[in-house]
């Protein structure tokens, strides 16, 4: 059974779907400022790290400092929020709790709630940025949740395109990865799901698009040429919409030849890991991220 704990997610994605249907004129501007205030209780401060805020490519960025962290690895981090809410500071901590178990500083990047291809240009410009301050692209692992995991498979293939050197890992949590919301599960774990229903996921698509192809391969990376993507591990819940999609992604994936790992935690909702210092379950699947990566960062 799902740890008790995990249920204050739940409870979340159920309060944003309370709101939904209460105004469903809502603006932008208040689903951000209702995110802003709800998401940070979620999370427990992981203690012995530091946060400093630094300006990366004319935007915000947090330095995520764990005590005794390496100095030259850096978790690569993008906060989800489907486009429209979502920050650096509602995921400080739960990027905080990753790089004090990988034992490495953590870069969260901010990017313009705007639509596609805004966000993608403004963490391309990031990870160029953090490459230009000399740091080794494979000392670097990037992370990103909901459509931040979108965002950060569609960094590496735009670093790809343009010569620049993919990062060393990606860890993707409950990823955003197809614009068109065509997979099945959001039918067969419809009655499961507390908050991301087709209809929503569809508004917040047409959002994010603006009219653009929901199969242009950097919004949608589904559908894209997944070749020469640096090892991955995807981690998703099993009562999440998004489900089919992270099935889908790593069945591509490994058939490009991608290194690939794929872990489905039952009766988990959508980025459950936001739960961190809380739940055992969001807990353990930080540490199970952390093992995964820090070989690959040189880190044992």
């Amino acid at each position: 059974m799902a740890i008790k704990r995990s249920q204050m997610v739940r409870d979340h994605w159920r309060s944003m779907t309370e709101a939904a249907v209460a105004n469903p004129n809502q603006t932008p501007e208040e689903v951000r400022e209702r995110v802003e205030r709800s998401w940070p209780g979620l999370t427990a401060e992981p203690g012995g790290v530091d946060y400093l805020e630094v300006e990366v490519g004319g935007l915000p960025a947090l330095w995520a400092v764990p005590k005794g962290a390496a100095e030259g690895r850096v978790i690569f981090s993008v906060h989800g929020g489907g486009g429209i809410s979502g920050s650096i500071y509602t995921h400080r901590k739960l990027f905080g709790h990753l790089a004090k178990a990988v034992g490495a500083r953590a870069l969260l990047v901010e990017y313009r709630p705007e639509s596609h291809p805004a966000p993608l240009e403004d963490t391309t410009a990031a990870y160029r940025w953090l490459l230009d301050q000399g740091v080794d692209a494979g000392h670097i692992a990037v992370v990103g949740d909901s459509i931040g995991g979108g965002l950060a498979v569609s960094t590496m293939l735009r670093a790809r395109e343009q010569g620049r050197p993919t990062a060393a890992a990606l860890m993707l949590i409950s990823p955003w990865v197809d614009m068109t919301v065509g997979n099945e599960t959001f039918e067969t774990n419809h009655e499961k799901e507390a908050f991301f229903y087709k209809e929503v996921v569809t508004f917040l698509a047409s959002s994010y698009l603006a009219g653009a192809d929901p199969r242009d391969p950097l919004a949608s990376p589904l559908y894209a040429d997944l070749s020469d993507l640096p090892p991955t591990y995807v981690q998703v819940g099993g009562h999440e919409t998004l489900l089919g999609e992270s099935l889908q992604f790593e069945q591509q994936a490994r058939k490009a030849g991608v290194d690939v790992q794929l872990e489905v935690f039952p009766e988990q909702q959508h980025t459950f890991q936001m739960a961190a210092g809380y739940s055992a379950v969001s807990d353990d699947a930080i540490r199970k991220l952390a093992e995964w990566v820090r070989p690959k960062l040189g880190l044992g």
